[in-house]
C-alpha cells in the first residue's frame, strides 16, 4: 500500500523472524536486508544459513547500535532509488501483532470444532508482538482462559509494558476502540538466564524430551525455553491434574543446525 520495494528489519544471528522475512520477501520479489546483532561467523548454519539461500543482504552490527547499522542501511537504500520499509525487532508492530489476533481467531474455531476446553496458554515471549496478539485475540474472540508468556530474555515489567501497549495500539488499528488488556498480560521471568540464545541443561532436556516423545523439535532459543520453563512449573505444581494446559508453539526448528555441538 505504500509502494516500497525492500523490506529491512533486525534480530539476532539464528532469528527466526529475520529469515521468515527474508523468504515473504523472496515470495513477493522484494529486496530484503537484515541487520543482525554481533559479527559474522565464520561458516553460516541454521537460520543464517537459510537467510543467505533466499537471497537476504545481511549487515553485522560489529558492536555498534543495530539503531546505527539500520539508519546506514536505510539511507543506502535510499540513495539507491529504492523504497524501503522497516519491520521492527520480531515483526513486534500493530501489523505483526493483527497476525496473532488472527491466529487467536483460528485457535477458538478449532476448540469449538474439536470441542476442546483449554485453561492456560504457555508460549515464550520475547519482543512482546506473540502475547500483544493473543492477549488482544482472547478478548475480542471470548478466550476466557489464561495466556501465559516465558520470558525468554527480558525482566517481566518490560515485557508487560511492551505487549499491553502493543496490544492497545493494535486495538486501535483494528478499529476496536480503546480496549485495556493490560490485566492479561501474564510474564514469567524467572528463566531468562544465563542470556538470550544460551543453551542451558533445562532447555537441553526440553528439546530432547519432546523430540523423543512426542516427535516435535522445538528449537533452542524459544520454544526449548518455554517448553523447559512450563516442565519444571509442572514438577513445582503451579498448574493442577484438573487444568487443560496448552503450549503454543512458535517454531524456529532451523536453529536447531545451529547448536549441534551442544545437543549432541
Amino acid at each position: 500500500a505504500q509502494g516500497c520495494d525492500h523490506v529491512v528489519t533486525v534480530g539476532g544471528p539464528q532469528s527466526n523472524h529475520c529469515r521468515q522475512t527474508a523468504a515473504a520477501a523472496a515470495k513477493y520479489g522484494l529486496g530484503c536486508s537484515l541487520v543482525l546483532k554481533g559479527n559474522a561467523p565464520e561458516q553460516p548454519n541454521g537460520n543464517l544459513l537459510l537467510d543467505k539461500l533466499l537471497g537476504a543482504h545481511v549487515y553485522w552490527t560489529n558492536g555498534e547500535p543495530p539503531t546505527a547499522v539500520i539508519d546506514n542501511v536505510l539511507k543506502e537504500l535510499c540513495t539507491m532509488g529504492r523504497k524501503p520499509y522497516l519491520i521492527p525487532l520480531g515483526g513486534s508492530n500493530v501489523v505483526g501483532t493483527t497476525a496473532y489476533v488472527q491466529a487467536m481467531q483460528e485457535f477458538m474455531a478449532q476448540l469449538r470444532e474439536q470441542n476442546l476446553n483449554i485453561d492456560v496458554i504457555v508460549h515464550a515471549s520475547s519482543s512482546g508482538g506473540t502475547q500483544a496478539g493473543m492477549v488482544l485475540g482472547a478478548q475480542v474472540y471470548g478466550f476466557r482462559g489464561q495466556i501465559y508468556g516465558i520470558s525468554i530474555d527480558r525482566p517481566a515489567s518490560d515485557l508487560k509494558m511492551q505487549a499491553a501497549a502493543l496490544a492497545t495500539a493494535t486495538a486501535t488499528h483494528l478499529g476496536l476502540g480503546t480496549l485495556s488488556v493490560a490485566d492479561r498480560v501474564e510474564v514469567n521471568d524467572d528463566y531468562i538466564e544465563p542470556g538470550y540464545a544460551v543453551l542451558t541443561d533445562l532447555e537441553r532436556e526440553a528439546i530432547e524430551m519432546v523430540a523423543q516423545k512426542e516427535g516435535i523439535l522445538l528449537d533452542p532459543v524459544y520454544t526449548g525455553r518455554a517448553m523447559g520453563a512450563l516442565i519444571d512449573l509442572i514438577r513445582w505444581g503451579a498448574f493442577t491434574r484438573s487444568q487443560s494446559v496448552l503450549f503454543w508453539h512458535t517454531g524456529g526448528q532451523p536453529a536447531l543446525f545451529a547448536y549441534a555441538d551442544q545437543l549432541l
